[in-house]
């Protein structure tokens, strides 16, 4: 009876990774579905990248009155989004190994963010929805910042993760609060445009720690026998 070692990593901590991929393509699949309307014209048909917001897809009815087929994939893009953020958000912060205060404030209020986040698909009153998701995002957010800059994570300076991540993160911290702010003050000519810009550099954030962290990952050993 021989016993044979096989070494591979845990192919979870790639969730971030894979479901921001999965939700760009149903994002793109429920606008193609979308009947058509916008803030700017009502009567436009198909949906606008300049025009309309994510959550126009989330509506029952477009805009312009009509069903929206494409709700039912924009839901279940919502909920790839959800679980890929939210494996990120329990993830990062153990495999990194903070401190406990640490962690559990990333850990909560991540947690906090996606929830609410939710709330859009319901009748609770949007305003709710997005200032209590943006507000502990923004705080799952810095405390990830922190995290990176005080670890100095990745540690490899040659490392293109190493050398951008700190500054991407930061990048979609600032654009945050340009959402919030062209939103509260009705500064809606430019918003959807930025809310598109904002999900691009988010996953490209979150994808790129999933990765590296992906890599620096140590195997797992799983034993197998075999008869000889």
């Amino acid at each position: 009876m021989a016993t044979a070692l096989h070494r591979s990593k845990n192919i979870w901590i790639l969730t971030p990774f894979v479901g921001s991929l999965v939700f760009i393509i149903l994002y793109v699949i429920a606008a193609l579905l979308y009947p058509g309307g916008s803030g700017a014209d009502k009567t436009a048909i198909g949906y606008s990248w300049t025009d309309n917001y994510w959550c126009n897809l989330l509506s029952e009815k477009a805009i312009n009155g009509q069903n929206n087929i494409g709700r039912p994939v924009a839901i279940t893009a919502m909920f790839a989004l959800g679980l890929s953020l939210l494996t990120f958000w329990i993830m990062f912060p153990a495999l990194t190994q903070l401190k406990k205060y640490h962690r559990f404030l990333i850990q909560v209020s991540g947690t906090v963010c996606m929830l609410a986040s939710f709330l859009l698909l319901t009748r609770i009153d949007h305003d709710l929805a997005v200032n209590t998701s943006s507000v502990f995002g923004l705080i799952a957010m810095s405390g990830t910042l922190i995290a990176l800059y005080q670890l100095k994570w990745p540690p490899e300076q040659h490392s293109p993760a190493g050398k951008w991540l700190f500054a991407i993160g930061l990048f979609d911290i600032l654009l945050v609060a340009l959402n919030n702010y062209l939103y509260h003050s009705n500064q809606m000519t430019h918003l959807p445009v930025v809310q598109k810009i904002t999900f691009l550099f988010f996953f490209i954030w979150f994808s790129f720690i999933s990765i590296t962290l992906y890599q620096r990952s140590k195997p797992t050993i799983i034993f197998s026998k075999s008869d000889q």
